[in-house]
């Protein structure tokens, strides 16, 4: 809104402010239709309905939840929804997410999730498709776990990898870099560790308030920002729905929060490209299993956020020059940070528009819902690394490109 608002810029926002008033909000938070296909620990497989008059075609794709933050990082708004997006193009769309933790859960570590959830996961999306080979789509956390379940479990039905904000070298991450010398204080049961373990885990309050941290500025400035845009229905919308996103923040099990503060945070132990499953489960007989991102033989696309603090860009992109299996890695930076990558309003046009094309391009359905493609390059031996902002077609969005000079 300008400093001195228009007439036309009066009124929307006085329309605003009466929609609040009288109906709660501006935005559409009606959650996308889904049906529960299968459950365990910790684990809901979920599939959405097909749209009205829409028939499911294709390989599926499977959304994989970060520990921590609630599965509607994938459907937040109508309109700013990546489920509702996958749907509505006739795309089988599946989800799994973990619900809530509790204290009983404190003896969960990150195997759960590698080698159950997610592989489970995996499998019962295929089933339920039909037996086609599936689409991993993980967002932050979600994302470093499809990595690792995918480089552990050669197995699995997959036509291809994408991963979103997910930080591989966390030294790279600012917020981490200034508190590294800190958290070796105390030896190995410092501060946090015995914190950690006297609550079971990292409680709802403490990851909600660590993610508001993570976009303090956005948080300072947020009455002004508001106040400035109150005549823009959209921009007060999204707000709407970051909100509620941030308040539905869900705990870690104690186990899992302090194999991610040791092995991520404090030892970047996968800037190497390989994780040793046995130090994560601690059993004897798991010793020496190591699994590497090399031994990833899959497509891989990953994205980074232009404005992301929590994943910044070079983070992200450490894992490309270790995806050597990979037949195509390709490398995507998109407009917004964290969340506003995979969901925010600029995603419609950047980040879904190259899954689309990336999903198509791997399908192994022809049936599939398709574009127009350029030459393929199908003769083209070895892995192929695309460039920031391109594919291995030179078919980048244009907001990659432009974000990438």
């Amino acid at each position: 809104m300008d400093l001195i608002p228009k007439p036309d810029q009066v009124v929307s926002a006085a329309s605003n402010l009466a929609h609040k008033v009288f109906y709660g909000g501006l935005a559409d938070l009606r959650p996308m239709p889904r049906t529960l296909i299968d459950e365990g620990t910790l684990r809901e497989v979920y599939h959405y309905r097909p749209a009205a008059k829409v028939k499911e075609v294709g390989d599926p794709v499977l959304l994989v939840t970060p520990l921590a933050a609630p599965a509607i990082c994938y459907d937040l708004r109508r309109g700013c929804s990546l489920v509702e997006h996958f749907v509505q193009a006739g795309r089988p769309t599946y989800l799994v997410e973990y619900g809530e933790v509790s204290f009983k859960d404190r003896n969960l570590g990150m195997e759960h999730w590698i080698e159950e959830v997610v592989p489970t996961a995996i499998r019962e999306a295929s089933a339920h498709a039909g037996g086609r080979p599936v689409h991993v789509i993980g967002w932050s956390l979600g994302g470093i776990f499809s990595l690792l379940a995918t480089a552990a479990d050669h197995d699995l039905p997959l036509a291809s990898l994408t991963v979103v904000g997910s930080p591989v070298d966390v030294s790279l991450v600012p917020l981490v870099a200034p508190l590294r010398p800190l958290l070796n204080l105390g030896g190995g049961r410092g501060l946090v560790t015995r914190g950690y373990q006297a609550l079971g885990g990292a409680p709802k309050p403490l990851v909600k308030w660590a993610y508001q941290l993570s976009s303090f500025q956005k948080l300072v400035t947020k009455p002004v920002a508001k106040a400035t845009h109150y005549d823009d229905t959209e921009f007060l919308a999204q707000m709407e729905a970051v909100d509620r996103f941030t308040d539905g923040m869900i705990a870690y099990p104690g186990r899992t929060f302090g194999q991610l503060y040791h092995r991520f945070v404090k030892a970047n132990g996968l800037v190497t490209g390989t994780f040793d499953l046995g130090e994560v489960t601690g059993e004897p007989e798991a010793e020496g299993r190591t699994v590497s991102f090399a031994d990833i033989d899959v497509p891989v696309l990953v994205f980074g956020g232009a404005t992301d603090g929590i994943a910044p860009v070079p983070a992200v992109k450490a894992v490309v020059p270790l995806l050597t299996g990979s037949p195509e890695v390709r490398f995507e930076i998109v407009p917004g940070g964290h969340l506003g990558m995979l969901t925010g309003r600029a995603a419609r046009t950047s980040t879904w528009t190259v899954m689309d094309e990336w999903i198509s391009r791997w399908s192994t359905d022809p049936d599939a819902p398709s574009e127009d493609s350029d030459d393929t390059d199908d003769d083209a031996t070895g892995p192929s690394v695309s460039a920031i902002g391109t594919g291995r077609r030179g078919t980048g969005s244009a907001a990659s490109r432009a974000l990438s000079r």
